[in-house]
């Protein structure tokens, strides 16, 4: 009798060991030509014998004894697979290289781009059917993946990373803003590096950083530098010029899709930070030049930074750095001779100067990764929401931003929602910019009598360039500071890197600056509101949200 339970232990052990498999990822248009790199990968454990794969015309199944240790891929040739990806599939489904299995292949599938399906067999038994258009969209270079039983919960392009969520606890961290105490925090951050910099920023262009950099480099700091290589405008000839500076003394510079690359796995490289010494981290929402970190008494854009003392953060940012370095679409860029970056004329008071806390806990956000925690941090919202912004733009003319929904439901439950924009020309100039942003969320908290109100900045009051912050505080003891601007691009498809920062000290000294520049903002910047629209735009709103609640929430 005990060795028929223990028998029936060991089997029960056994079975327990095997999870069901499962079509978890696919991409059926990816870039190279005739879709030669179109992969599909399966999920679970156990022995593959009777599942078999197909699109209603062709298919495959395994050979005999086939184990799936987890997940298998399978991509239609092997070496295109190995170009796209920079490794090799587990099996292909057309033979084209020895160094690959080959499963059983029946007529030859090929997914179709625009509408198709593949379906997962089990002995005769479909047990999965995912059909395009209908449970993805179809898009090139769009990988479709399945999280939590639901697919694409982001859009995945061919190459993008895929980080997850992750928690630091015990950090230092030194606070800045710009323009009072950028520079010299910056410049403290650089100086203070003794064996290693990396710097990933969309626009490197100031002088004053690039001769920072450069004495770094003497001093013996292997130093990296990785920029955008198509910024909207393309690279200036002041940025060209403290690239070439840059190459020159011998650091090597970096650029992410440089002119004429197609299917970068990002629209932008936007992120802004430096990681020194793989110790510490200095992240800001602004640009590595003078608007964002002029000289000391000079004037330039306002904006948030932090500099993060911790070796598993930085160890952290340090895997994003190499994974993005790493990248296809990554390729040496030598800058152009030239003059370089005039600093400002204007003069400004500073008026917040660097300030050191302790024991702060730190969650990394990253686009398109881990943008949606954002929403979280909204929503975790009991009292207050401080957002100040260069500027907010709706999903669609009828769909509101994801995260200014967010802060509209916080203020709808009664917490106190204030919303500070950049009203420096070109972001007023349309007619659907920053002041009427501006009036129509403060129509909707007038309507629904709820506590939100936003604000256009006076910039003549601050003496600030314009408002360049992408910033959130919340309760007092939360903190986003990040690059992530409140459009549609940018947290979806951007490299883009922000913190999210627990602690009321740090909290503080951000909601300080913010009550100092939301003092001298104005309601709205002037011109003619056309209430009107702004209360035809409301209501289509609320009635898009009564049809999706009753679509979606059952």
């Amino acid at each position: 009798m005990r060795r028929i339970c223990g028998l029936l232990l060991f089997l029960v052990v056994c079975i327990g060991t095997a999870s069901p498999v499962m079509i978890t990822e696919f991409c059926p248009d990816p870039y190279l030509h005739d879709d030669m790199d179109e992969y599909i990968v399966l999920s679970g454990s156990g022995v593959l014998d009777g599942y078999s794969v197909s699109d209603g015309r062709g298919g495959f199944r395994f050979p005999p004894g086939t184990q799936i240790p987890g997940t298998l891929t399978v991509a239609r040739s092997g070496p295109a697979f190995s170009m796209s990806h920079g490794v090799w599939p587990d099996f292909e489904w057309v033979d084209h290289s020895p160094d690959v299995p080959d499963v059983i292949s029946g007529n030859t599938l090929r997914l179709a781009n625009s509408r198709d399906m593949v379906l997962l067999y089990h002995n005769g038994e479909l047990v999965q059917n995912v059909s395009w258009p209908e449970d993805v969209r179809a898009r090139e270079g769009q990988v479709h993946y399945q999280k939590d039983g639901a697919w694409d919960p982001r859009p995945l392009m061919l190459g993008q990373s895929r980080f997850g969520p992750a928690t630091f606890s015990d950090v230092n961290v030194t606070t800045f803003v710009a323009p009072d105490s950028s520079g010299e925090a910056l410049a403290a951050a650089i100086d203070g590096a003794q064996e290693e910099i990396l710097l990933n920023g969309y626009e490197l262009s100031g002088p004053e950083i690039t001769r920072a950099l450069i004495s770094a480099k003497g001093r013996g700091v292997g130093v990296v530098v990785l920029v955008e290589g198509g910024p909207v405008g393309g690279i200036s000839a002041e940025e060209n010029a403290a690239l070439w500076s840059l190459n020159q003394s011998g650091i090597p510079v970096y650029a992410m899709a440089p002119a004429g690359k197609e299917h970068a796995p990002y629209r932008y490289n936007h992120a802004k930070y430096l990681v020194m010494d793989r110790q510490a981290v200095l992240l800001t929402s602004e640009n590595f030049k003078y608007s964002g970190f002029p000289p000391e008494g000079m004037t330039g854009n306002r904006g948030w930074g932090v500099y993060l003392e911790d070796p598993k953060l930085a160890s952290y940012f340090v895997m994003v750095y190499t994974t993005d370095l790493m990248s296809t679409s990554v390729q040496p860029y030598p800058g152009i001779a030239g003059d370089g970056e005039k600093p400002p004329a204007k003069e400004r008071r500073s008026n917040f100067s660097s300030r050191q806390f302790t024991g702060a806990t730190v969650r990394p956000v990253l686009a398109p990764d881990t943008s949606r925690i954002i929403v979280d941090l909204i929503g975790s919202a009991e009292h207050s929401i401080e957002i100040e912004q260069a500027y907010i733009t709706n999903e669609t003319p009828l769909a509101l931003n994801p995260f200014l929904a967010a802060a509209i439901d916080a203020a709808r439950r009664g917490v106190r929602v204030r919303v500070l924009l950049d009203s420096y020309w070109y972001n007023t100039r349309d007619a659907a910019d920053n002041d009427e942003m501006v009036a129509t969320i403060n129509a909707i908290g007038k309507n629904e009598q709820i506590p939100l109100e936003a604000r256009c900045a006076d910039l003549s009051a601050t003496g600030l360039e314009k408002i360049h912050n992408k910033g959130v505080i919340v309760d007092g003891r939360k903190v986003l500071v990040s690059s992530i601007n409140w459009n549609s691009n940018s947290p979806n498809f951007n490299r883009e890197a922000g913190v999210i920062i627990e602690h009321p000290g740090v909290a503080g000294y951000f909601s300080e600056v913010f009550d100092d520049d939301w003092s001298h903002a104005v309601r709205s910047p002037g011109g003619e509101t056309d209430y009107l629209k702004i209360t035809f735009i409301i209501i289509v709103i609320a009635l898009l949200g009564v049809l999706y609640y009753r679509r979606h929430v059952r």
